[in-house]
């Protein structure tokens, strides 16, 4: 059997791309063949629920092909720590996906012979609740992911060093100690550190005025180190220095530095310019909002961690009005779970104790609005977006401004066609270009982000 679900795994991989196959299948399992239902298991509730919408039709097509004679499938969710199979909870934090783990085949970046525990979970500062298999894979954070995985497999080697940037409870600290965990996990011997600039910052003042040693030992003689909140290290000159010649010596013994702020460091005010240049000579990478269907993968498995229950109106009610930030997100489904818990009714009998808070959030924004937003970004003016003008950067703009109405608004594109006065088809392709572009243009990301922020302000 086993040979033979390979052959299933062979022909999916041959009709997905590399992402798709390492974020929902490579960790699949068959379980058994009864009554013409092939079951196999997932890692998580996200992917179980992503493969059956997505790529349901190339399932029974690689079931068939390798010769199982089914008239369906089943996915359950895995229990990775026993070889049975049961139904577990996934735990989601703010900015969650669903990240496979990644088995890491490179050897050790540094031969220390056979592993020994050298930094413990209180040791290292590392959450160990942030893990790659909670972290649930959006288009806001999938080329984040795939970076993080290839650091996993080779540290200090690729993308070093990882700068990660994005708004507040986007789901930054998460993958980043997710990354940090794995990698402790992977390979024992290594010492990892994570803390805030904050820290480095205390720590570095604390040593300057007990002139005890000790400090240099900590943070350059480590095998990884991951500082959160980078921006905060905005004017402190001797910090930045220091910071400067710790990056220097972990960088040039071939050690991995893993950098998270809201913004480049480039954008952060009197910046030492070595510095910045340094930290994105390696890959700076963006995490955007999630979009609506990430909105309510977050929310259903958060759900499930919390043992409650919610609807699908529920789901998506909290996942379009609170779109600004998901810890929000997650306060907002607290609140109704613990009311639906208090007074013995579902979820969707309260969602109009929610209305009020939802308002506070956001507003209903408006075709015209996201127009209006768009063409003052760009220089334009609205009937540049609304017109026929194929120049290069009003096509772009108006490009992007169908991507935001799909997106951000849930217009069909037959919808955002109609209000646009443009052909079905030329509104699929410029969704399609950008959501193209978005995948490798860093400025593109950084300007589609900054246009959600003014959409919903």
């Amino acid at each position: 059997m086993l040979n033979k679900w390979q052959t299933v795994l062979d022909e999916i991989k041959s009709n997905v791309t590399d992402m798709a196959f390492n974020t929902y299948f490579v960790d699949t399992k068959f379980v058994s063949e009864k009554d013409g239902i092939v079951t196999f298991s997932v890692k998580n509730t996200f992917a179980q629920s992503t493969v059956d919408k997505k790529y349901r039709s190339k399932v029974l097509a690689a079931l068939k092909a390798a010769g199982y004679d089914c008239e369906d499938y089943k996915i359950i969710v895995a229990d990775n720590q026993s070889n049975s199979v049961v139904r577990r909870p996934v735990e989601i934090l703010p900015g969650s996906n669903n990240a496979t783990s990644t088995t890491s085949t490179a050897q050790p970046f540094i031969d220390r012979g056979m592993p020994t525990p050298v930094f413990s979970a209180n040791k290292n500062k590392l959450n160990p609740r942030y893990t790659l298999d909670n972290y649930v894979v959006g288009s806001n954070n999938d080329l984040a992911v795939s970076a993080a995985h290839s650091i996993i497999e080779m540290p200090g080697m690729r993308y070093n060093p990882f700068f990660l940037y994005g708004g507040s409870g986007f789901g930054k600290t998460h993958l980043i100690q997710a990354i940090g965990n794995k990698l402790q996990e992977l390979h024992p011997e290594f010492k990892i550190l994570y803390v805030t600039v904050e820290e480095f910052y205390h720590d570095f003042v604390t040593a300057m005025r007990t002139k005890k040693d000790g400090f240099q030992d900590k943070y350059r003689k480590l095998d990884v180190l991951i500082v959160d909140d980078f921006q905060f290290i905005q004017g402190k000159d001797a910090s930045q220095s220091e910071f400067f010649h710790t990056f220097n010596e972990l960088y040039e013994n071939g050690k991995q530095v893993i950098v998270a702020s809201d913004r480049l460091p480039n954008e952060i005010k009197e910046m030492d310019t070595r510095l910045a240049s340094r930290l994105t000579m390696g890959v700076a990478i963006d995490i955007q909002l999630p979009d609506f269907e990430t909105r309510c993968a977050i929310l259903k498995a958060k759900t499930e961690i919390l043992g409650g229950e919610i609807d699908n109106t529920t789901v998506e009610y909290l996942a379009e009005n609170f779109n600004t930030n998901i810890r929000d997100l997650e306060g907002a489904l607290n609140r109704i779970l613990l009311l639906a818990e208090m007074n013995h009714v579902s979820t969707s009998e309260v969602i109009d104790q929610m209305t009020p808070i939802a308002q506070s959030s956001t507003r209903h924004i408006s075709l015209k609005h996201v127009i209006d937003k768009v063409a003052k970004y760009y220089n334009l003016n609205s009937k540049d977006i609304l017109g026929k003008s194929r120049i290069k950067d009003i096509k772009n703009a108006r490009q992007v401004a169908m991507y935001l109405m799909n997106k951000e608004l849930g217009l069909s594109t037959t919808k955002i066609g109609r209000e646009l006065s443009k052909d079905h088809s030329t509104v699929i392709h410029g969704i399609n270009m950008v959501d193209k572009r978005l995948k490798e243009d860093f400025a593109l990301r950084e300007q589609v982000s900054e246009l959600k922020g003014k959409i919903y302000a």
